[in-house]
């Protein structure tokens, strides 16, 4: 195999999603378990579309965690940086979802959030050899939300800027992990001033920034190279190496919107493996890296589940081949 790409740090876990759709929390009568968490989403993502991807993260020694592993390793992720925890159990999510297939997060079951093994993810087991090798690292904000997690992103921040890996940080606000929403803001801003790019949706800008313009919060960051707000049915808004622009949302039948901005984060990386760096300040170049991630996402809310969804490369550029047919 070769050496990943791109290294996605974070959380895996499975999402429970509700067999109901359109009932609340207590009427849910059955669940169907999906693989899931932000960063493997896109590490799974990646590898679908042919770009070398390897997760580091920590899961339990459980069946889940056992699970997790194996999947990802069938999907072609590089597993080196995965820890296991001998105590904690993997993290378990539990998911309602509307009858128009948006979800919401509704806890974990009979555990603490803290009780779980990705929040146990060690600073001193990172994988730093692969980092020597590395394009891109990419990190969300849920696990700022624990000392040893928040330690480990620390480390690789380091490994990083050591390297010259350019940082991806996808927001993915999740107010369901932390125990204190106000601790999250200044850890998350601080994390956002190492991103090279900065992936958000509109209400994460508007929470943020208090503007939903890529371009003006380009601005206020000063160095960063590209700014995506995704809006889901409305689109997606981009600043991407100078260029702004809008992406209209492609029209489908939505079956389940999970894991469609991991897939779109997905998309943008493999493109921007692809393309280089230097290519951005092509507006043309810029416009097709943003429209094919946003056809990634698109192509994940057909099918139920984030991973399992996923489309490969054929898939996607078929898709795009066909929504530029006339009629």
């Amino acid at each position: 195999m070769s050496q990943p790409r791109v290294l996605c740090l974070g959380e895996v876990l499975y999402d429970f999603l509700a067999d109901q759709p359109g009932v609340p929390l207590e009427q849910v009568q059955s669940w169907t378990p999906y693989p899931g968490g932000a960063p493997a989403n896109v590490a799974c993502g990646l590898a679908k579309l042919g770009t070398p991807s390897g997760f580091i993260g920590c899961v339990g020694q459980d069946t889940l965690g056992l699970d997790l592993v194996k999947l990802l390793q069938s999907i072609g992720v590089d597993s080196t940086g995965i820890q296991q925890h001998p105590t904690a159990p993997t993290r378990a999510v539990y998911v309602v979802r509307s009858l128009t297939g948006d979800r919401t997060f509704a806890g974990f079951g009979d555990h603490n959030t803290a009780d779980f093994a990705d929040t146990h993810l060690q600073a001193d087991q990172l994988p730093i050899a692969q980092f020597e090798t590395a394009d891109f690292l990419v990190l969300g904000t849920l696990e700022l939300a624990y000392p040893e997690s928040r330690a480990a992103i620390s480390r690789a921040l380091q490994a990083a800027n050591q390297h010259y890996v350019k940082i991806l940080v996808d927001v993915n606000w999740r107010p369901v992990f932390w125990n204190n929403e106000a601790t999250a803001l200044p850890l998350i801003h601080e994390l956002i001033r190492h991103a090279d790019f900065l992936k958000l949706s509109e209400e994460e800008a508007e929470w943020l920034y208090g503007t939903v313009d890529p371009g003006v919060i380009a601005h206020r960051l000063g160095s960063v190279e590209g700014v995506l707000v995704t809006a889901g049915e409305k689109g997606c808004a981009y600043y991407l190496g100078g260029n702004e622009g809008n992406i209209p949302a492609f029209k489908i039948e939505v079956e389940d919107t999970t894991g469609a901005g991991d897939s779109f984060v997905a998309g943008l990386l493999h493109q921007l493996c692809q393309y280089g760096l230097k290519n951005l300040t092509d507006p043309n170049v810029a416009r097709g890296i943003v429209s094919y991630a946003s056809a990634m996402g698109a192509l994940t809310t057909t099918r139920p589940g984030a991973i399992a969804a996923q489309p490969t490369a054929a898939e996607v550029e078929a898709f795009q081949y066909l929504q530029q047919q006339p009629g």
